[in-house]
């Protein structure tokens, strides 16, 4: 899940991702969409979940690139820097009940992002924009689609309220990609999406 910290800010000079320089010129920047969360938590595997399942019904342009970035922590600044726009599916802390989704720009992220979550495993996206906006290679746009678990205990799988809600965040997300210029096809049939971790069996804690 992602950490989308609520406190003062840090000296500017820390938030610099080590070797992050100012923008070069960059041809033909990419949108990228980051599905992102640990798949043996539960609910928390809702972005890995989503982004593959958006790979198996639609086809995208070179110009989107579709990932799941797992739970890249600290790293995720790569993931965002000189990117023209980026799409981000994850879990959010929220007292709505789960499986209800929400959305968050750039803006609102930067200014008053969501209540953080408490685990060693997430990635500081507020403090990843901080650092890309330092040495202007901030994307023009983004997007967090993020959806309230219903528990993010070790195992395997999606619960019933967080996998009901795919669906509404992948057209969130295709939304967005048509709004962006770069409109994904849908797949006629639709491929099989790879949820490997569902296939491994039952994972308890």
């Amino acid at each position: 899940m992602l950490m989308l910290m609520n406190t003062a800010e840090a000296d500017a000079s820390s938030c610099v991702e080590p070797g992050l320089s100012a923008r070069p010129e960059v041809v033909g920047r990419v949108v990228r969409v980051l599905g992102i969360g640990n798949v043996l938590l539960g609910d928390d595997g809702f972005g890995p979940f989503a982004v593959r399942t958006l790979e198996a019904e639609y086809e995208t342009s070179e110009a989107v690139e579709v990932l799941d970035a797992g739970t890249p922590g600290l790293d995720l600044t790569p993931f965002l820097a000189d990117a023209r726009a980026v799409i981000i599916l994850d879990t959010v802390r929220s007292d709505a009940a789960p499986g209800t989704l929400r959305t968050y720009d750039l803006d609102q992220l930067l200014s008053t992002p969501p209540l953080p979550r408490t685990s060693p495993h997430e990635p500081g996206l507020r403090e990843a924009l901080l650092a890309t906006e330092l040495v202007g290679r901030t994307p023009d746009s983004v997007l967090l689609i993020g959806v309230v678990p219903a528990s993010t205990a070790t195992g395997t799988g999606l619960g019933p309220e967080v996998r009901s809600a795919v669906p509404a965040a992948l057209e969130l997300a295709v939304t967005e990609l048509v709004r962006l210029d770069v409109p994904p096809a849908r797949r006629d049939p639709p491929l099989e999406p790879d949820i490997w971790w569902e296939r491994s069996g039952p994972l308890e804690s």
